[in-house]
């Protein structure tokens, strides 16, 4: 069950409620995911970075929608062959560091687990069983 399936239960207050923790808030968390997500893979590919207005996507279609959007570039970017090739580096605005391609995929994976986890607490928190962290069967 992705992220997005799981906040179907929930009412829009609950996703869009501050707390501690996370990006904020679950639909915050859910667009920060999808967001840093897209900003390393258009990187990896030479391609400047897209800022997200967290404030435009104020509910679960909408923030679905922009991930979906990203998920289908990304895709596309994976389909075409392009991970062969990981020996290069990347330089990224937000960073004064470069990285290899390698490396930010490693992190891509990490970043995602983490918020996973954030959101396991909340889910249980609201008396809910939380978001898997298995990658095995998702169609990731």
């Amino acid at each position: 069950m992705s992220g997005f399936q799981w906040c179907e239960q929930l009412k829009e207050d609950e996703l869009l409620k501050k707390r501690t923790g996370g990006a904020g808030s679950i639909l915050h968390t859910l667009l920060h995911i999808a967001d840093v997500e897209y900003s390393w893979i258009r990187a990896i590919q030479g391609l400047g970075d897209t800022i997200v207005d967290f404030e435009e996507y104020r509910s679960l279609t909408e923030a679905r929608q922009l991930s979906d959007s990203f998920r289908k570039d990304i895709r596309s970017y994976f389909a075409e062959g392009l991970i062969a090739a990981s020996d290069f580096t990347v330089s990224v605005p937000w960073d004064d560091e470069d990285f290899s391609k390698n490396e930010i995929l490693h992190h891509i994976i990490a970043h995602e687990i983490h918020h996973i986890g954030q959101l396991s607490v909340w889910a249980r928190e609201l008396g809910l069983a939380p978001v898997s962290a298995n990658f095995l069967g998702r169609d990731l």
